[in-house]
């Protein structure tokens, strides 16, 4: 009797101590990507980005107009020039391109700056509302499924439109 009474035990502590582990390890996905395009901070941040685009592209496009221009001169009159003007042209027109091209990369790269830039504050408060939720909830993992291949998902364990009510969006 005694033997059976501590294999007994033995088994409640093996279950209770798997029971409190699993309620430890409760894992939860969102969908950052779906709560983001509902914020109507998306569409102002989506606008001022294009704003800030418009300025690159303006400049550029006129870059390219006078490249195009110096080109088609070039072309024009490269059999009356003398070799010495051909290749100061040649080498103009080269220098021109290449500062084309920095100027593309280097707005391409302001814009992804800027774009981080003004992007932070809106993840900021998407990940608090996230945080808040998984702590009310008691998950202690959360994945964005959105970045992640996820084979089985349970609804239960989707946390997404909690997030979306913590924030005050539909």
């Amino acid at each position: 009797m005694k033997k059976l009474f501590k294999v007994v035990l033995v088994a409640l502590c093996v279950v209770f101590t798997a029971n409190l582990a699993k309620a430890q390890n409760k894992i939860g996905y969102v969908y950052f990507n779906a709560i983001i395009d509902v914020m109507p901070e998306k569409t102002k941040l989506g606008k001022d980005l294009q704003d800030y685009q418009k300025t690159f592209v303006d400049r550029l496009q006129a870059m390219q107009a006078e490249y195009q221009t110096k080109g088609k001169a070039y072309e024009a009159g490269r059999d009356k020039m003398t070799d010495a003007v051909r290749l100061q042209t040649e080498g103009e027109l080269g220098d021109m391109q290449k500062r084309i091209q920095d100027y593309s990369t280097n707005a391409q790269q302001q814009l992804e700056a800027k774009q981080n830039e003004w992007a932070k504050p809106l993840l900021d408060k998407v990940k608090t509302a996230v945080d808040a939720v998984a702590k009310e909830k008691g998950y202690a993992y959360v994945f964005d499924a959105t970045q992640q291949i996820m084979i089985v998902s349970p609804v239960s364990d989707d946390l997404t439109a909690a997030v979306k009510l913590k924030l005050g969006l539909k």
